[in-house]
């Protein structure tokens, strides 16, 4: 989905910090859940396999906690 989101603005905050890409995503924020992603081309194009790498890890801790 593009176009503007309910975190675009602390995305764009981060994305300046950081001055790379950044895929923001929160759980139960003061504005609900949601995401926000601002990268070029390159950098999106690794979100994919980051995501699934990150999936993974949580499911691990997630398992090794229960």
């Amino acid at each position: 989905m593009l176009g503007p989101g309910k975190y675009d603005d602390e995305c764009t905050e981060l994305r300046a910090k950081v001055e790379g890409g950044i895929a923001l995503i929160v759980l139960d924020g003061n504005k609900g859940g949601g995401f926000s992603v601002q990268a070029n081309i390159i950098q999106l194009a690794k979100l994919p396999s980051i995501l699934r790498i990150m999936a993974d890890h949580i499911e691990n801790d997630l398992h090794n906690e229960l």
